[in-house]
């Protein structure tokens, strides 16, 4: 297991980081995992032993009952908090009443302390809002992000699924204003799925900000068990069809990968991790399991190297079209390289 920067910061995270989606199972989340607590520390020892030091959660997965169970899980196997990076987010309905979501000082302040409680925990390492609020300007989510900074419930602030634009202007806002800057974003990123080159790990890399990949396996998507032919029917995406993705260029993706993997005698799901963190612009890559099976297939994902001519066969099956201003701004470019 390497470990890497997070962002612009000194704080070092595993390159495979522990998803707690799986964990508990309430509301519409039953459709992602329903691990009971027995299995969630099953697998929280696993990883750690395996050297993962990242374990990423958020408020709304099944209604705050993943954050208690990771919260649990920590205190069962008495591990040293100090020595784990504990992520969680915030945005998410999270009762009835009308305040009860979004990205106001109101809702912020509120669920940090509900976050802190189902973690027991002191303080959360990276506290990453879960989206856009389209309702509170950037100023107050920001201002009240700095708050738990400087209070010390927080230790970093991040991101999650938004456009390049709304990164750009939030880093602006921060730093005219002198509070706390995002460090990183989490964002889907797979080898089937690849927009997020297009504008996003640009400003990533001219921002130093990391970058946290979420459904590295486009929801199972490029487990291996999908094909042309191929179309499982007890799997999660059967009820759960997400994140969308152009099946038919997944499809012809996939028989690459296949190739690729039976070279090396090694999963498909191992070649879809292994192709992310052979990406520059990748800090961790987010992994989640229904059991031990697929958590230790997944954790091997960082024994696979992938050659020049690998990752050459890879890129150019799954490359995305050319799109105005790329095309103009690489055939402009070439005169200043």
């Amino acid at each position: 297991m390497k470990y890497n920067f997070l962002g612009n910061t000194g704080l070092k995270v595993s390159e495979l980081c522990l998803g707690t989606m799986t964990f508990g199972g309430k509301g519409i989340w039953t459709a992602i995992g329903t691990l009971p607590q027995d299995e969630v520390d099953a697998l929280v020892k696993k990883s750690v032993e395996a050297g993962i030091n990242f374990i990423d959660t958020a408020n709304v997965y099944s209604e705050g009952l993943s954050e208690e169970m990771t919260g649990t899980a920590i205190r069962n196997l008495g591990l040293n908090r100090d020595d784990l990076i504990i992520a969680t987010k915030v945005r998410g309905k999270m009762g009835e009443g009308p305040n009860q979501i979004g990205l106001t000082r109101k809702h912020i302040l509120q669920q940090v302390d509900e976050s802190l409680k189902r973690l027991q925990l002191d303080y959360i390492d990276l506290y990453q809002i879960h989206g856009y609020d389209p309702l509170t300007p950037f100023e107050e989510t920001l201002a009240a992000l700095d708050i738990l900074v400087q209070s010390g419930k927080v230790r970093y602030i991040g991101c999650s699924n938004l456009a390049a634009w709304q990164i750009m202007k939030a880093l602006g806002i921060s730093e005219l204003k002198g509070y706390s800057k995002f460090v990183s974003l989490q964002a889907y990123y797979t080898i089937a799925g690849r927009d997020l080159e297009r504008e996003i790990v640009p400003l990533l890399n001219d921002q130093k900000l990391g970058l946290m990949v979420w459904s590295p396996l486009a929801g199972g998507l490029l487990s291996g068990k999908y094909g042309h032919n191929e179309t499982p029917e007890n799997a999660r995406r059967a009820s759960f069809d997400f994140p969308p993705v152009n099946k038919d260029k997944a499809y012809d993706i996939i028989d690459v990968m296949k190739e690729v993997a039976g070279t090396k005698n090694v999963s498909v799901a191992q070649i879809a991790l292994a192709w992310l963190l052979h990406q520059k612009a990748v800090t961790t890559v987010i992994i989640g399991a229904k059991n031990p099976g697929q958590l230790e297939d997944n954790l091997k994902a960082v024994e696979v190297k992938l050659n020049e001519d690998d990752l050459a066969k890879l890129s150019d099956i799954s490359k995305l079209a050319p799109e105005y201003p790329a095309w103009m701004l690489e055939r402009q470019g070439t005169d200043r390289k």
